[in-house]
């Protein structure tokens, strides 16, 4: 057995996607047995909890044995491959899935009976299930989320038998799974206690992931204070900025220390701003060792509503470009070579902007960064590049080893030891602002003469 039971499970899973702490999540559990699972990867992120309400179409002469599933809104996914070795008839599946249907319409109306659905319009949609047999249900329920809006799929579980990632690649932007055993043969082989999710206990845990304690007050708010051990760092003199990309006025801050030999330009991640604790102070490490820093929002308030916006790597990286050529034109910045600062999301479009032919960047350094939103770019990155990843950072780590080996470019992957996705263990913030710092120092201050 690998679980206690889907309490253990789900912790242990959140544990795995804490790189999509920040990010604009909505946790989605399959009925009944994923529920439980998902509450504990819901409070970990903290982040709303909904369900998304798929049933199994069982044989007849066998009910594990799965033809397909059905989901709200329609959603059908059927293996006509399994119907025909069955030899399931035509109508025969029609009373099956008539049957079903009727279940999803009475499950759903029951959990929502007080509650609205989650929207899921640009959010990232994390579907979780207490583990994967077929995929048949999962592949239903990522269905759904893509048919609400969802930017993002991520499918999410703690247990899957070996391959399963080939037979269900299409359903989901992102597959997570925590254990991949040999001689798999069905899910409840993995838990201690696997007994049987009931509705009331599905209904209670949607009750208790929307009670504010359910919430950690500070695991993805990105503008929660840095860990005390950080230091103060005085800020350097500087100045609010407007700076303008293709028409759109946008709100920065822009310090400059005396001959600085370079300006590091910050891509702030999902859900974050110029506001960003974290980047603030990395920018005073930075301003510290005499360089500038120009920290701006990469989209306006407006903007920011329509959150499809904020995972959109292209509009980012040409905000990010345009913004870079407002601040060549600026007096006594035209001489300074100019450097790329990116987190998560805004580390791609760090590298998406620093693979443009003629670009103006001497050095790219990515803190936590998903650099694999870039991959298209990846190959076309000539500014020596420096990836940051906290050791305990498992699943961003592992798609930055991936981007490493597409980078042509001069590259470093730096792991901080004890460092999760957000840096918030004490020292590891202040470790990768060092190496972000020595990075820069070193190729900003090669590179002064402007690039043209």
């Amino acid at each position: 057995m690998l679980f206690s039971d889907r309490v253990d499970a789900g912790q242990r899973l959140a544990a795995r996607l804490a790189y999509l702490q920040g990010e604009p999540v909505v946790v989605l559990g399959l009925p009944r047995g994923g529920v439980p699972v998902a509450l504990q990867v819901a409070r970990a992120l903290g982040a709303p909890l909904d369900v998304i309400v798929v049933r199994k179409l069982g044989a007849p002469f066998q009910p594990e044995l799965s033809l397909g599933a059905i989901g709200e809104d329609g959603v059908r996914v059927i293996n006509w491959d399994i119907v025909s070795e069955a030899g399931v008839p035509a109508g025969e599946l029609a009373a099956i899935e008539s049957w079903e249907r009727a279940q999803v319409d009475a499950r759903a109306a029951r959990y929502r009976a007080s509650r609205p659905r989650e929207p899921l319009g640009g959010k990232v949609a994390v579907v979780v299930d207490d583990g994967i047999a077929t995929g048949s249900t999962a592949r239903a329920a990522c269905r759904i989320a893509r048919a609400h809006g969802a930017a993002r799929a991520v499918l999410a579980v703690p247990v899957a038998p070996p391959g399963w990632e080939t037979r269900i690649a299409d359903a989901a932007d992102e597959l997570v799974c925590l254990h991949t055993p040999a001689g798999f043969f069905a899910i409840g082989q993995y838990y201690t206690d696997f007994s049987q999710t009931t509705d009331d206990e599905v209904i209670a845990c949607l009750k208790r992931a929307a009670a504010p304690a359910a919430r950690p007050q500070n695991s993805t708010d990105p503008a929660a204070d840095p860990p005390a051990d950080h230091g103060e760092v005085p800020p350097a003199q500087g100045m609010d900025v407007a700076p303008v990309a293709g028409g759109v006025q946008l709100a920065g801050y822009l310090a400059r220390p005396a001959d600085a030999p370079g300006i590091v330009v910050f891509a702030h991640g999902s859900g974050s701003s110029r506001h960003s604790p974290r980047n603030r102070y990395v920018a005073r490490v930075l301003n510290q060792a005499g360089l500038g820093t120009l920290l701006f929002d990469l989209l306006t308030q407006e903007e920011e509503v329509n959150r499809a916006n904020v995972f959109d790597i292209g509009l980012l990286a040409g905000r990010l470009t345009e913004v870079t050529r407002w601040l060549r034109a600026q007096p006594g910045a035209g001489q300074a070579a100019v450097g790329y600062f990116g987190a998560s999301t805004g580390a791609a479009a760090a590298l998406w902007a620093a693979a443009e032919p003629g670009a103006p960047v001497a050095a790219v350094v990515s803190r936590g960064g998903r650099p694999d939103l870039a991959r298209p770019r990846l190959g076309a990155v000539t500014a020596p590049t420096l990836l940051i990843v906290g050791a305990n950072d498992d699943v961003v780590l592992d798609l930055n080893h991936r981007a490493q080996a597409e980078l042509r470019c001069e590259n470093q992957l730096a792991v901080v030891p004890g460092a999760t996705h957000l840096f918030e263990e004490p020292g590891t913030l202040a470790a990768a602002a060092a190496l972000a710092r020595d990075w820069f120092v070193r190729y900003l201050a090669r590179s002064r003469d402007p690039v043209t």
